[in-house]
C-alpha cells in the first residue's frame, strides 16, 4: 500500500490561524502521512524566524470572548487601539494555561517529523522578503512545485 499524502495550503498569518496547519501536519506525519505545507501570502508569517503573530477579534465573530464580552461589549470596541494586543495576550495566556504548545514548538515538531515546508517564491518576491528572514530547512518554490505533490495527495486542505 502506498503511503498516504496530505497537502496543506497555509494562507493566513495570525496567531489563531497558525495552529491548524501545524497541528494537522504534525498529526498526519505521526500517523504516517507524507505531508507538505505550502505557505503563501500572509501564511508566510508562520515560517519567519522571528514570530510576532497577533490575534484580532475584529472580523472574527466566532471568537469566544472572555467575561461574556461578546454579549455586552460592542463589536466596534474591538477596533479600539490596543485591543489586538490585549486579545493576543489573553489568547496566549489561555493557551499556556491549557497546556497548548506554542507555534514555535509545533513548527519544530513538524520539522522533526519531516513535514516538507515550502514558501511561495512569488509571494516572497512580491513582498520583498529576504530568504534569510525565514526558518532553516524551508524550501522555496512556486505553485507548480505544490501541485506536483498536491495532485497526488489523498487529502488537500486550504487553511
Amino acid at each position: 500500500m502506498d503511503q498516504k499524502k496530505l497537502a496543506i495550503i497555509a494562507t493566513k498569518g495570525t496567531l489563531d490561524w497558525a495552529y491548524p496547519p501545524f497541528i494537522l501536519a504534525s498529526t498526519a506525519a505521526a500517523l504516517g502521512y507524507e505531508t507538505q505545507i505550502f505557505f503563501t501570502f500572509y501564511g508566510l508569517q508562520l515560517v519567519r524566524k522571528d514570530l510576532d503573530l497577533k490575534v484580532s477579534p475584529l472580523g472574527n465573530p466566532g471568537m469566544p470572548m472572555p467575561m461574556g464580552m461578546d454579549k455586552w461589549f460592542p463589536v466596534l470596541g474591538t477596533a479600539l487601539p490596543g485591543m489586538e494586543t490585549v486579545m493576543t495576550a489573553m489568547m496566549k495566556k489561555k493557551m499556556k494555561d491549557k497546556g497548548v504548545a506554542s507555534i514555535e514548538e509545533l513548527r519544530e515538531l513538524c520539522q522533526e517529523a519531516e513535514v516538507k515546508m515550502i514558501a511561495c517564491q512569488m509571494t516572497v518576491d512580491l513582498f520583498d522578503f529576504n530568504t534569510s528572514d525565514f526558518i532553516d530547512g524551508l524550501e522555496f518554490g512556486g505553485a507548480a512545485t505544490f501541485f506536483e505533490f498536491a495532485g497526488e495527495s489523498d487529502i488537500c486542505l486550504y487553511i
